[in-house]
C-alpha cells in the first residue's frame, strides 16, 4: 500500500459523529431509526468509490459489491462486514472524537471529564502503543470504536482496491449491519441478497487477533408468582415474590460459575436484571459457554437451585424461559479451516505477527457461520468498549486495512 494516503482516521473520527446507540427495549428492527442515519451516509460513499450497486434496504442493512476482476469465475464470494450500532451501556450522543498524536505513555485526561483519564495501569496494551496515534471520546461518550472502527477499515480498504485495479480478487460483498449490540444483528438479514460464500467481521481488538472460535449463549428468564396481600394486614398470607426472586440469586456460587470469577474457556449464569414486585417478579440471566452441551446442563443446576428456594415455599409457581441466542461458531467454521488459514497468513504477509484467539462472547459472524456464511472475526484495534475510556490506535486499524488488502489476493488463488 505504498503512497496510499490511509482514510480510516478520518473515517472514523466522522461516523463516531453519528449517533447509532441501539435500543434494547425497542421492538422495531432496527431497534433506533438514527442507525440509518449512518447507513445512507455510507451508502453515498460506497457509491462515491464506484461502487454503484451500493443500496441500504428497509431494515437498514448496507450492501455493496465490488466484482470479481480475475478470469476465474469460480473463486468464492468473500464478504467483510461490520455493525453500525454503538452499545446502550454508555451514551453515543454527541460524540466528540480526539486524535492524539503520537502517544507517549503518559495519562490522558479528557477534556469534558477531567475524572475520566486513561492509564496504561487500567489499560495495559496501551504500552503496546507508544508512538501510535490513538483516538477517544471527549470523557462524557463512549467513542464508538466498537464497531465503527470495522466500518472505517472496510471503506479504507474498499477505497485502495478501487483504486487499485490491478490487485487480483474475487467478488466482494460488503456488509454493514444494525442492532449487533441487542443481540439482533442479523435477525431481519437476507442471505440470498448477501450471496457470499465465506465471510469475516471486523469487530476484534488488539492487533493480530484473529478469533474463529465464540461463547454458546442461551438466555433465561424465570418468573415466580407471588401471594399478594395488603401490607396492613399480610402476616401469614404475603409471599414477596420480589423478596423471593432475590434469595434465589443470592444463592447463587460466590466464587465460580460467573463473569466476575471465569476466564478463558470457562463459562458461566450471569444474571443482569430483576424486575417486578410482590405478586410477580423475574430474573433474566445470559447462560455462556463454549462448549453448547454444557449449556443445557448449566440450566438444569439453576433450574435445581430455583427448586431449592421454593421449596420454603410451596404454594407458589414459577415459570423457566429458555431462549437460544447463538452458538460457537466454530462449530461451522473447523469444516472449513482454510477460511481461518487465509486470514493468519494474510496477516502474516502483512508483517503482523497473528494471535488466533476466542471469543468471550458473540458477534454478528457467529450467527452468520450457522447462516451458512463461515465468518471469524479480524481485529481492529478497538479497546476498553462500552465505556468512556474507549479507544483506538490509527495504525491498528491501518494494518487491519492492510490485512484485508492481502486477504482477497490470498482467496483470488482460492481453488
Amino acid at each position: 500500500m505504498k503512497n496510499y494516503q490511509s482514510t480510516v482516521a478520518e473515517r472514523l473520527m466522522k461516523y463516531v459523529q453519528i449517533d447509532t446507540t441501539a435500543d434494547p427495549t425497542s421492538t422495531s428492527f432496527p431497534s433506533s431509526e438514527i442507525q440509518k442515519d449512518l447507513g445512507r451516509v455510507l451508502v453515498e460513499e460506497l457509491k462515491g468509490l464506484g461502487i454503484e450497486d451500493a443500496v441500504m434496504d428497509e431494515w437498514g442493512y448496507v450492501f455493496g459489491t465490488i466484482p470479481n476482476n480475475t478470469n476465474d469465475t469460480s473463486l468464492p464470494t468473500i464478504c467483510f462486514c461490520s455493525h453500525m450500532d454503538t452499545a446502550p451501556d454508555c451514551s453515543g450522543t454527541n460524540v466528540k472524537p480526539i486524535l492524539h498524536k503520537n502517544y507517549d505513555g503518559t495519562p490522558i485526561t479528557l477534556p469534558d471529564d477531567t475524572t475520566q483519564v486513561i492509564t496504561t495501569e487500567q489499560h495495559p496494551y496501551l504500552k503496546e502503543k507508544i508512538g501510535d496515534d490513538l483516538i477517544t471520546a471527549s470523557g462524557l461518550t463512549l467513542l464508538g470504536a466498537d464497531d465503527k472502527a470495522g466500518i472505517a477499515i472496510i471503506m479504507d480498504f474498499a477505497q485502495y482496491i478501487m483504486e487499485n485495479p490491478e490487485i487480483p480478487h474475487p467478488t466482494i460483498r460488503i456488509l454493514f449491519t444494525p442492532d449487533e449490540e441487542v443481540g439482533r444483528g442479523v435477525d431481519k438479514l437476507d442471505m440470498e441478497k448477501l450471496n457470499a460464500d465465506f465471510g469475516y467481521t471486523l469487530d476484534g481488538g488488539t492487533l493480530g487477533s484473529l478469533e474463529d472460535e465464540s461463547f454458546s449463549a442461551d438466555g433465561v428468564k424465570v418468573t415466580v408468582q407471588g401471594i399478594a396481600a395488603h401490607p396492613g394486614y399480610a402476616k401469614n398470607k404475603m409471599v414477596n415474590a420480589l423478596k423471593v426472586v432475590s434469595e434465589f440469586v443470592a444463592a447463587l456460587p460466590k466464587d465460580s460459575w460467573s463473569p466476575e470469577t471465569t476466564e478463558h474457556r470457562e463459562g458461566f449464569v450471569h444474571p443482569h436484571t430483576i424486575s417486578g414486585g410482590m405478586e410477580e417478579a423475574s430474573v433474566a440471566f445470559i447462560i455462556r459457554d463454549h462448549d453448547t452441551s454444557k449449556l443445557a446442563e448449566y440450566e438444569t443446576r439453576l433450574e435445581g437451585i430455583l427448586k431449592d428456594t421454593l421449596s420454603n415455599y410451596p404454594k407458589l409457581q414459577y415459570t423457566f424461559e429458555v431462549t437460544e441466542q447463538y452458538r460457537n461458531m466454530k462449530e461451522i467454521i473447523k469444516d472449513v479451516p482454510f477460511v481461518t488459514d487465509y486470514a493468519l497468513k494474510a496477516m502474516t504477509n502483512a508483517g503482523i505477527e497473528p494471535k488466533p484467539a476466542i471469543i468471550r462472547g458473540g458477534t454478528d459472524g457467529s450467527r452468520l457461520s450457522f447462516m451458512g456464511l463461515p465468518c471469524p472475526n479480524i481485529f481492529t484495534g478497538e479497546m476498553a468498549i462500552h465505556s468512556r475510556h474507549e479507544y483506538v490506535s490509527v495504525q491498528d486499524m491501518e494494518k487491519a486495512s492492510k490485512t484485508l488488502v492481502e486477504l482477497v489476493q490470498i482467496w483470488s488463488k482460492h481453488s
